[in-house]
């Protein structure tokens, strides 16, 4: 352990105290850290910043939280462009807690503790032959990353990558580990599921593995128009995995769709695992020039949609339909895979299916700012100017369907899941990027975000609890209803001081304390304060409600 001698006496009595003797489990911590999220949107200096390596030391961790009156912060990879998994308390990290525990070759099932990354995972499961049954478009979460913010992939034959959980292990504010499943515990379990850190630390996960696959898959480039053509008989219907990128500027389309390759296939060799070329933005050269293009773009912005085009054409070519074929077969854990080039904001909602072609007419009719008579023109309604408005490309679009896998035989459905009850989810991710860390135009990027989630209001969405959005917790106990009750109730129950409870949680979770008698919780942070970073992104601040 290092030296302690900046944290406030009685807390380092504390520790000292719990710590001392030869016997006593080991409480990995260090002062003098500096968290960042993976896109530098934000910054943190946690008091102390722990990494455990057994469970005994997980709770040995939260035991001393609690007893020196201090937040407990679960952190992972920092994907989410969000301040959630910044604080000044205390940080745990279990990067340094990530074995598979067990794993049964034969059915698939395996018990993991819940630091491994899903690049990890997947490099022990494709050992034994096993795979995930899905994956977003990154390997770098914590598989407790991954499933407490509801992360997907992009199938209509799956939903939330939680869909692969059949049981896990959380520890609790007082201490204790509690087992949870569809069985045993199950509100438990479903609100652990997708708890954005509220309820404690996940540590230990039970999943199903399938038998592993290789995807062949392709891409093409054509219209929105025939996109929108073929949305409710074609699009997403054929192939297992398809997803979507579209240019507003442009008015095109990039379709991807992989199927599995038959086993026997590649075992006899009939067909081979084989990469796609490098594509103009993953090479160097590639990289280089879209990036500094775009720092230009924010002295210029008019010049944007010029580089949207340029870089369009130099990834993916101009012409339309099967002339612009890209194919591979690459194992699953590569083949979803995708580059997510440079730091960025990202708005990302989940809307009915059905409803996609009438959402990206709008916001296409609102980014152009087309006029009655253009190609393409609809009343999009939005109640804010796109004048001088220049935004990024493209936006990602993707399904998810979880009514595939919540039965009531099942019962592994979040509590906090944002798909919809009786369809498949559409998933619209509104992206702009920070060229060189640093911010495109506040105004500019505040309108456009603003214009998106005033749409997807509109359109019965609700937002990725991973993303940057605004809605208040009245909006959201009125969208989710029993299962925002259900959510509050267990979390009220497990965290009743609200040791996991920060200023993200507050605003988005509990309301804040002028909202109907709402109070603050003994043990949570408070006040966040955000200071301009020399190279870019925010300095995150806060306080304990109660100090040690």
């Amino acid at each position: 352990m290092a030296s302690l001698s900046s944290l406030p006496t009685s807390v380092r009595t504390i520790i000292e105290q719990e710590t001392s003797s030869p016997d006593a489990i080991p409480f990995r911590a260090r002062p003098s850290y500096t968290h960042r999220t993976w896109a530098r949107t934000y910054s943190a200096l946690p008091e102390l910043f722990i990494q455990p390596e057994s469970q005994q030391e997980i709770e040995k961790a939260t035991d001393l939280a609690r007893k020196c009156r201090r937040r407990l912060v679960t952190v992972g990879s920092g994907h989410s462009p969000s301040n959630l998994t910044t604080t000044s308390s205390w940080m745990l990290n279990l990067d340094n807690y990530n074995k598979v525990l067990s794993l049964d070759p034969t059915t698939g099932r395996c018990v993991l503790q819940a630091g491994i990354r899903l690049y990890q995972l997947s490099d022990v499961l494709d050992k034994f032959g096993l795979a995930l049954p899905s994956l977003g478009s990154i390997n770098e979460q914590s598989i407790a990353g991954a499933i407490s913010t509801g992360t997907h992939g992009s199938s209509l034959k799956h939903g939330l990558v939680s869909e692969a959980i059949v049981a896990l292990n959380i520890t609790l504010a007082d201490g204790t580990t509690v087992a949870c499943s569809a069985e045993e515990k199950s509100e438990l379990f479903r609100a652990a599921l997708l708890s954005v850190g509220a309820l404690g630390v996940v540590s230990e996960v039970t999943l199903q593995a399938v038998p592993a696959f290789s995807l062949s898959w392709e891409q093409t480039i054509d219209s929105d128009a025939r996109l929108f053509a073929e949305w409710e008989n074609k699009l997403w219907k054929q192939a297992e995995f398809v997803r979507v990128w579209w240019f507003p500027y442009m008015r095109r389309a990039v379709v991807w769709k992989a199927d599995k390759v038959p086993a026997d296939d590649l075992d006899a060799g009939v067909v081979k695992n084989y990469d796609p070329p490098t594509s103009f933005q993953d090479s160097n050269l590639g990289y280089f020039i879209y990036h500094n293009l775009l720092a230009l773009a924010r002295w210029f912005p008019r010049i944007t949609p010029w580089i949207e085009w340029f870089v369009f054409g130099l990834q993916y070519g101009f012409r339309n339909g099967d002339q612009t074929r890209t194919a591979a077969i690459q194992p699953s854990y590569k083949a979803f895979l995708l580059n997510c080039l440079y730091s960025q904001f990202v708005n990302e909602w989940a809307i009915p299916l059905h409803k996609g072609p009438e959402a990206l007419q709008r916001l296409g009719a609102w980014i152009n700012r087309l006029k009655p008579g253009d190609p393409g023109y609809v009343d999009h309604k939005i109640p804010f100017s796109a004048e001088g408005l220049y935004v990024h490309s493209p936006v990602e679009v993707r399904v998810s369907n979880t009514t595939v896998y919540t039965s009531a035989e099942k019962g592994n459905r979040p509590f906090l899941d944002i798909t919809p009850d009786n369809e498949a989810a559409l998933y619209l991710n509104a992206t702009m990027y920070r060229p060189y860390y640093k911010d495109p135009s506040y105004e500019a990027t505040e309108r456009y975000y603003q214009a998106f989630e005033w749409l997807m209001k509109d359109l019965g969405g609700k937002p990725h609890w991973a993303k940057t959005f605004g809605v208040t917790p009245a909006e959201f106990a009125q969208w989710f209803g029993d299962n925002w009750t259900q959510f509050r109730k267990v979390r009220d129950e497990v965290d009743p001081e609200g040791m996991f409870v920060g200023p993200w949680h507050r605003k988005f979770l509990l309301g804040e304390p002028s909202e109907g008698g709402v109070q603050t919780l003994e043990l949570e942070e408070v006040g966040y304060k955000e200071t301009p970073e020399k190279g870019g992104g925010y300095l995150v601040t806060g306080h304990q409600n109660q100090s040690g």
